[in-house]
């Protein structure tokens, strides 16, 4: 049995692991804390540092195993499950729901439109679920098909994930910067989509990166690179990536001017932060027009910034 808790519960929000600090200090409401899923008494609203976000959910009481999965069928059918305790009983649910499996995926790929809800086990016979959650993955977890062999480093997995988000990527014929590009993981993925990427360093890219046709490379300071180079010459940029290792604040008042000149139109940008996040200048981030801020699975101590022209991005 659990306490009959004082304040209803309006909202839960998943941190990705070691993450829950920051996220908490975004919050307001806080009821209780169980792991990495925080419950508020306070309506949902957009977390930075939250992995999933649980909206409108409610408390479910529960006779048996069957009877819980007969109460979350009557909700909805496709579930998953984010489990701190009991995780027995947790798991038996689960499988009477008779779950479809969440396959790996291949990149690139579109968004399921099929809503994916969550529950967890509060007590033996509590259910916490909610069928509207913010991550398009379960528990905001997209695991992708690796390859272990092309890329230089793991990173090339948070651009798939960004990139699967906004359910658009670079078109043949595009032309695209990558900045803090070395060793190369995000020209791997840019290339791979038939745009061509000029890649820029300090530290060269990596040989098997170089190689490709479509890539070319610049060992340079990212920061002396100005959109009025580009201007200039009457060329645009398509898309400006960055996983670039630098001061959010530096790394800001470089972007503001990419953004103002309107000579690039797409943006995705890691926000990098060595200890507690700032989150002043994460809300600048944000305030850009058209931007949406948001802490990714493949990231650590870190957000992703975007900014993609046109429609909103699907999965943001």
């Amino acid at each position: 049995m659990i306490r009959r808790m004082a304040f209803k519960i309006q909202s839960a929000y998943l941190a990705s692991d070691g993450l829950v600090a920051p996220l908490l200090n975004e919050l307001d409401g806080m009821i209780t804390v169980h792991d990495r899923l925080i419950l508020s008494s306070q309506p949902a609203k957009e977390a930075y540092w939250a992995q999933n976000i649980w909206r409108n959910p409610i408390v479910v009481h529960i006779d048996s195993i069957n009877d819980a999965a007969k109460k979350l069928k009557s909700i909805q059918h496709n579930w998953c499950l984010y489990s701190y305790q009991l995780h027995r009983r947790a798991k038996l649910i689960l499988e009477k729901l008779s779950p479809v499996p969440f396959k790996s995926i291949i990149f690139p790929a579109h968004l399921s439109q099929v809503p994916i809800g969550t529950f967890t086990l509060l007590g033996d016979n509590v259910l916490l679920a909610s069928a509207d959650c913010s991550s398009p993955f379960p528990n905001g977890e997209p695991h992708f098909i690796e390859d272990k062999e092309g890329p230089p480093n793991r990173a090339y997995l948070k651009l798939y994930e960004a990139l699967t988000l906004t359910g658009r990527k670079p078109q043949r014929g595009e032309f695209c910067l990558d900045v803090g590009g070395s060793p190369g993981g995000w020209a791997w993925v840019i290339q791979q989509t038939g745009a061509d990427v000029l890649s820029i360093d300090r530290a060269p890219l990596s040989p098997s990166v170089a190689k490709f046709q479509r890539v070319s490379f610049q060992k340079r300071d990212a920061f002396s690179l100005l959109p009025e180079d580009f201007a200039q010459k009457g060329k645009t940029v398509d898309w400006l990536f960055s996983d670039l290792i630098c001061y959010p604040e530096k790394l800001y008042e470089w972007i503001l001017k990419w953004v103002e000149s309107g000579v690039c139109k797409n943006f995705i940008c890691t926000i990098k932060f060595k200890g507690k996040p700032n989150f002043m200048i994460i809300n600048n981030f944000a305030a850009i027009p058209g931007s949406h801020v948001r802490h990714l699975f493949h990231n650590k101590n870190e957000l992703t910034w975007f900014k993609i022209s046109s429609s909103s991005p699907s999965g943001l």
